[in-house]
């Protein structure tokens, strides 16, 4: 039977990295804690161990699917929470979700599409996690104090926590909040829905601008819509559905040795030829190859906008600058493309607050 859960006895051998042994062999692996609890040495667990014995590279790991002997006992969702996340599988649990309540929208109901406000809080669409730190970093040097949140969504890791760039983030404050929507889960916020998070950031939680991509660990199928990417234009429809100015952070590399990846992505460009209304598209200034292959698959209904990509500066700053193990200085145009996005999302917000 295709799918089914390739899942092994094991006993924790490591806490910190946590390594679990499975017959007779340490493995590296992976709890959601704030769903399982914690994991100590000694413990006896189940794990998937589907994607290390694969080897896949961003989800090389068991990850624990419970632990058997102190796991058992959890309390469960406190009162009143009943709208369910991962709903009919083992893993289901209650959330409250962030979605506005009816009492507070339109009466009259749904009339298609409203027209964009510049005044609107602007969306930047990512294509892959590894996008999100220099977005956020760019965004914030263009805006000092601006608030920018993130919303997670489907197409990489759904577990809100996996990803360590988001807390490093939140805590130097380029982030201010984070929302996991859809099947994503374990944010500081839950929302059903990626336009029921983005609606609650633009009129519930005050954002400035929101930054809105998959978790880390896309997925992809060498095909062209099977890949996590295509998530992108659901988000970047939601987005414009809501009225909201919407961006779309290419997906470009210098370095990639797939050549579907270089220098623009077909992740890119399939989106950007199914998108249902037009989007901003920044372009890292100098780079007129880049250019001309995004004008030519944006035609007369998308907008190229170049902006400044401070490849130096992010360098600096210390935050995640590995792209599937390349650095900046072996593919400095996968990390230009966020850069710049980052850069055109401040002026977005500049836009709307002037």
């Amino acid at each position: 039977m295709s799918g089914r859960l390739k899942l092994r006895r094991g006993v924790v051998v490591g806490e910190d990295p946590l390594t679990v042994e499975v017959g007779g062999e340490p493995r590296a692996a992976w709890a959601d804690t704030a769903l399982l609890g914690e994991m100590r040495e000694g413990d006896e667990v189940v794990v998937n161990v589907e994607a290390l014995d694969l080897s896949l590279g961003s989800g090389g790991f068991d990850v624990v699917h419970v632990n058997l002997t102190r796991g058992l006992v959890g309390g469960g969702a406190p009162a009143g929470e009943h709208v369910m996340k991962l709903n009919y599988t083992s893993l289901q649990h209650a959330v409250a979700p962030l979605e506005l309540p009816v009492r507070l929208l339109d009466r009259e109901g749904p009339k298609g599409a409203p027209e964009r406000s510049e005044g609107a809080m602007p969306v930047l669409v990512l294509p892959l996690h590894g996008h999100l730190a220099p977005a956020a970093w760019a965004a914030g040097q263009g805006a000092p104090g601006a608030k920018v949140g993130y919303v997670q969504t489907a197409g990489g890791a759904l577990p809100g926590s996996l990803g360590r760039d988001v807390a490093e983030l939140r805590e130097r404050g380029l982030l201010c909040d984070h929302v996991t929507a859809g099947p994503a889960h374990g944010g500081e916020r839950e929302a059903i829905s990626v336009a029921g998070a983005l609606d609650a950031a633009a009129a519930g939680l005050g954002w400035d601008a929101a930054i809105a991509g998959p978790g880390p660990g896309i997925v992809g199928s060498e095909t062209r819509l099977g890949h996590g990417g295509v998530v992108a234009l659901d988000t970047a429809h939601a987005s414009l559905a809501l009225g909201l100015p919407t961006l779309l952070s290419p997906r470009l590399s210098s370095a990639d040795p797939r050549e579907r990846h270089r220098p623009v992505s077909h992740h890119t460009l399939t989106v950007m030829g199914m998108l249902l209304a037009p989007v901003a598209i920044p372009v890292p200034s100098g780079n007129p190859v880049v250019t001309a292959r995004l004008a030519g698959a944006a035609a007369w209904r998308h907008r190229l906008t170049e902006a400044p990509a401070d490849l130096a500066g992010y360098e600096s700053a210390r935050l995640p600058a590995r792209t599937m193990g390349r650095t900046i200085a072996e593919d400095p145009l996968f990390f230009a493309a966020p850069l710049a996005s980052g850069s055109a999302l401040a002026a977005a917000r500049a836009g709307r607050a002037g």
